[in-house]
């Protein structure tokens, strides 16, 4: 079944209609970006959803104490005087949505701002952001840092093929798995599926050792996006479609029926612990059991090898991770039938940095932004910590003693794909939790993708195409 026309939120209408009467009608983004280019007295403003002492301090002490020094005395080497000042803020995020959002349409607001990548296409169909091309002309274009940056990582601050801002850190999604059941269960130590019936044939391989939950894949709402990202979208990539694209959203399609099969396959066959995933702490649950040796596989991002198993400080540390914990690339259902005939896929998330259209420096601020974005700046937000960036020479440098984050910075960013930025996509992507935890529930695939379809349908309603 298919609905005609282009997908929008109708808030997301109302507020472009405020901001189209608030402005007179004007478009910030037509004005000439070479504007003020010149200047030798210059006012620039950074907005973040962090604050020091509290949410992202880290992010919030590099603006204060790195980023607005260095970068004024940079420009006090060329004869510009400029003064740049951090609007902190420290609340939840859509809290901090709301506030950019309503600033945005009023024509304010700082000239540089961070957005997570799942609400950039929001921001541009309500026109609170500009591709950088029309907002600060060829200067963008000409930045040799995009050279540093994947093409699949700029995705995160892109829509409908056009830049708006530049992606900050990255992150993606792999098959953890534990060598020493694996060892156990006859299988190799160099694992990798290259299709989803070699996951299910490892999953069988492990049922043979006592007390072991062969394979968690988040599923449920419990889970929340949780399912989501680290479950569905990526067999659904997997299965070579994506949840949204060119204006058209996943309904009940073959790709998503496949995918509601294999959760049958797990849940159905005792590959997986279908009561795990109804609990209100499932996924931690999952995480403990992993650590503790009771999990084979498990699917999520670099978050669990850096924050949960690690060492020293993971919120279920192990001690022996390095030597017990292998990793492997999500397969296809089947060689080559990936999206973009890949053989391998992943997810990711994350945010960027992005340049106010109302800026009066777009210059200036372009020079900020790609500042901030430079190695050097890059390097010094991590202040000596080992995570994945947006850049492959930082990556290169800081990831050179890990091999599991060098991993997916080489192997994994270059293939992955991103959840698209719309209004309604957390709804859209509710109802393909409740579609998996259908199926964990025993409903069959296709009731499921049914289900899911016509939920799909009420949630687009007649301002969308849906492919079933």
């Amino acid at each position: 079944m298919k609905r005609q026309g282009r997908v929008r939120a109708i808030g997301v209408v109302a507020l472009a209609a405020s901001l189209l009467a608030a402005c007179g009608g004007d478009d910030p983004a037509t004005e000439d970006p070479t504007r003020n280019a010149e200047a030798d007295t210059v006012t620039l403003s950074i907005s973040a959803n962090a604050i020091t002492g509290g949410k992202n301090a880290a992010e919030a002490d590099w603006i204060t104490d790195y980023v607005i020094p260095e970068f004024t005395a940079l420009m006090e080497e060329d004869g510009v005087d400029v003064e740049v000042t951090f609007e902190p803020s420290g609340v939840d995020d859509e809290d901090y949505k709301t506030r950019l959002a309503l600033d945005l349409r009023s024509g304010e607001g700082a000239d540089i701002f961070t957005l997570d990548g799942i609400w950039v296409g929001e921001f541009a169909e309500a026109g609170y952001i500009a591709p950088l091309d029309d907002v600060v002309g060829d200067a963008a274009a000409d930045w040799d840092g995009w050279e540093q940056i994947p093409e699949a990582v700029q995705q995160n601050a892109m829509f409908e093929d056009a830049t708006y801002g530049v992606p900050a850190g990255g992150d993606g999604r792999v098959i953890y798995f534990n060598k020493e059941l694996f060892a156990e269960a006859g299988l190799p130590e160099d694992w990798q599926p290259t299709s989803w019936e070699e996951i299910l044939d490892a999953g069988r391989a492990l049922q043979s050792v006592e007390g072991v939950i062969p394979l968690q894949i988040n599923a449920g709402t419990a889970m929340g996006e949780a399912t989501t990202m680290q479950g569905a979208l990526p067999l659904l990539v997997g299965a070579g479609a994506q949840i949204w694209e060119d204006g058209t959203w996943q309904g009940g399609s073959e790709q998503m029926i496949q995918v509601l099969e294999f959760y049958a396959d797990v849940y159905g066959n005792g590959l997986g612990d279908p009561l795990l995933q109804q609990e209100a702490q499932g996924r931690d649950q999952s995480f403990a059991a992993f650590a503790e040796g009771r999990v084979g596989m498990l699917i999520e991002g670099d978050y669990f090898w850096r924050s949960v198993v690690h060492p020293e400080i993971g919120i279920n540390p192990m001690p022996n991770r390095d030597e017990v914990v292998g990793w492997a690339k999500i397969p296809a259902i089947e060689p080559g039938a990936g999206i973009n005939g890949q053989d391998f896929v992943s997810m990711s998330g994350g945010g960027g940095r992005f340049i106010n259209p109302n800026t009066e420096f777009p210059q200036q601020a372009w020079e900020l932004l790609a500042f901030m974005n430079s190695a050097e700046a890059t390097e010094a937000l991590l202040g000596g910590e080992a995570r994945i960036t947006q850049r492959e020479d930082v990556n290169a440098t800081v990831l050179a003693d890990d091999p599991m984050l060098s991993y997916i910075a080489e192997e994994v960013l270059p293939l992955t794909a991103y959840r698209p930025g719309l209004a309604i996509y957390p709804q859209v992507s509710v109802a393909l939790q409740e579609a998996t935890a259908a199926v964990v529930s025993g409903t069959s695939p296709e009731e499921a993708a049914a289900a899911y379809q016509a939920a799909v349908e009420d949630i687009v309603g007649d301002t969308g195409d849906i492919a079933s």
